[in-house]
């Protein structure tokens, strides 16, 4: 029998480099397209194009995974995720660039907003047990965080490239989506070494049924954080960042670093604040601060402040990911869990896909901050219908 420990490490593992893909090009691609010669809302419009190719995919595949086994597709998306790093690399046409953001795999923001989200969540949620559950996706997205802060520190090498060895910053940027593609081939034999029959419990005719209503009822709750979080991607809160207090990429890599990090030590928190909680209560009770944090950010006097409240806010705003994808897989039944998984997700990036380039026309036209203001707003509206429609509906876990 496969053992369920080798399983999960294999899925943290590849979720660790796929993060450090993502840490690194968040940052580095509104300044590759800046390079390129694009203005402030056309890297609003990739970006949102990347979130819209995401979204749809992951609906996509949510609702047909239990068709499938999950190796399979993990591997097939592996290829894809390798594609879009050749695309970058190859491609500098705006046009050119749009098609390979819609049915590719890059991702500008700091979570996963990718097709391969639903997929491992699945996967996870049947190598556990109820208690057990929370911790791993806490360890989940522990590793997901420090990676990703890991990737933003990477986001210097260009620059050192640059100085070492006088090739232009276009170039040296070019050479990291390369590397994009190789990490996606090093998922693959990670995901490769998963066993054929991990998938769903049996054969389902629907994606989902008995718990369609909640489920439909979680995915218009996430668009609303979704949308409210697409207008600060970490690739346009750099941007602004830089266009406000004229920070450099590279500083910018440090600070997202430690944001990063400080998030991932919220995750482990976030278990136990949940163990005496309950999962509803720590996704509102944390979220709503950090939203606050993001109102005041454009009224921060100096960098320092700027920076101080980004950090609290990362402290704070990431404990109800572990804490959400941990109650979603535990209010659906085993069979409905990818399309749960899928639906609830996409909200992440197609809900999310219009804000980005609402936020780049609101920064080219202002540096004060309004997408922030915006973002942090239609953030609190969301904790507080959550908690009210949720409140009363608990996680096996918590119900004895």
């Amino acid at each position: 029998m496969f053992p369920e420990s080798n399983g999960i490490h294999r899925l943290l593992i590849a979720k660790g480099l796929r993060a450090f893909a993502d840490g690194y090009v968040s940052l580095l691609l509104p300044l590759y397209l800046v390079e390129l010669g694009f203005s402030p809302l056309q890297v609003g419009v990739i970006a949102t194009i990347t979130l819209i190719g995401s979204g749809l995919l992951t609906f996509v595949v949510g609702l047909h995974a239990w068709r499938f086994q999950y190796r399979s597709l993990l591997l097939a998306t592996c290829v894809l995720m390798a594609g879009t790093g050749i695309g970058f690399f190859v491609f500098v046409d705006f046009w050119a660039l749009i098609v390979v953001a819609l049915i590719g795999t890059l991702n500008p923001s700091s979570g996963d907003v990718s097709v391969f989200l639903p997929l491992e969540h699945a996967a996870l949620a049947k190598l556990v047990n109820d208690r057990q559950r929370t911790a791993t996706f806490a360890r989940y997205s522990l590793v997901g965080a420090l990676m990703g802060a890991t990737g933003s520190l990477a986001a210097a090498l260009p620059p050192a490239l640059v100085r070492l060895t006088g090739m232009s910053s276009l170039n040296a940027i070019r050479i990291m989506f390369v590397l994009y593609a190789l990490l996606a081939f090093m998922a693959g034999l990670l995901y490769r070494g998963l066993p054929k029959q991990l998938s769903t419990a049996a054969p389902v005719k629907a994606p989902l049924h008995q718990s369609k209503k909640t489920v439909y009822t979680l995915a218009a709750l996430f668009s609303l954080d979704a949308f409210g979080g697409g207008f600060i991607v970490q690739s346009m809160l750099a941007l602004w960042l830089h266009q406000r207090f004229d920070l450099s990429i590279a500083a910018a890599g440090v600070v997202f670093f430690w944001t990063g990090a400080l998030t991932a030590v919220s995750y482990l928190i976030a278990v136990r604040i949940a163990g005496r909680f309950g999962l509803i209560n720590t996704m509102v009770f944390t979220h709503l601060p950090s939203s606050v944090c993001l109102i005041l950010l454009p009224l921060a006097p100096g960098l320092g402040y700027a920076i101080a409240l980004l950090f609290v806010r990362s402290a704070l705003s990431q404990m109800d990911v572990p804490t959400r994808s941990s109650y979603v897989m535990a209010i659906v039944t085993p069979e409905e869990r990818p399309a749960a998984a899928g639906i609830t997700s996409v909200p992440r990036s197609l809900a999310a896909a219009i804000s980005p380039s609402l936020s780049g026309y609101l920064l080219g036209v202002s540096m004060f901050g309004w997408p922030l203001i915006l973002g942090g707003g239609l953030k609190i509206v969301y904790d507080i219908l959550l908690l009210a429609k949720f409140r009363k509906i608990r996680p096996p876990e918590e119900r004895n």
